[in-house]
């Protein structure tokens, strides 16, 4: 698999499973829909930009796998784009979204999930993502 998402060399971290972030991309690439996507984002969501709109519920999924942070790249416009720190392993599996476009990842504030989930409909899209990346792993 030819790997672009930001820290993909390096995200060499395991779960109890022994499954790394890029087994879990291969999985996720798999479950990301149209109705993960966040909806001011959807009419854009396609096959060939799967990760659009899906970076909260991800990186917070993932944070469930492996702990550590899920911390926030400020996007100007009151929004973050999050990804994930763990144990200073970073990494972003959704940062393919931006194209050629390249994020500062250096200083960027904790994301609260709290926060991220006060609205219930991206704490619903994060429960389907869940139980889709769940489908993917009894499969294996």
């Amino acid at each position: 698999m030819d790997y672009r998402f930001y820290g993909w060399e390096t995200a060499d971290v395991r779960d109890a499973r022994g499954l790394t972030p890029r087994d879990y991309y291969d999985l996720l690439a798999v479950a990301w829909c149209a109705e993960t996507c966040a909806p001011r984002m959807r009419a854009d969501w396609s096959a060939e930009n799967r990760t659009l709109g899906q970076c909260s519920i991800t990186a917070f999924l993932i944070q469930d796998i492996y702990g550590g942070k899920v911390l926030g790249v400020p996007l100007g416009d009151g929004n973050y784009h999050c990804f994930n720190d763990v144990g200073g392993c970073v990494f972003d599996l959704t940062s393919e979204q931006f194209g050629d476009v390249k994020l500062d990842y250096s200083d960027c504030p904790e994301q609260s999930r709290e926060v991220h989930f006060a609205k219930q409909e991206k704490k619903e899209r994060y429960q389907l993502l869940k139980s889709l990346l769940q489908d993917q792993l009894n499969r294996r």
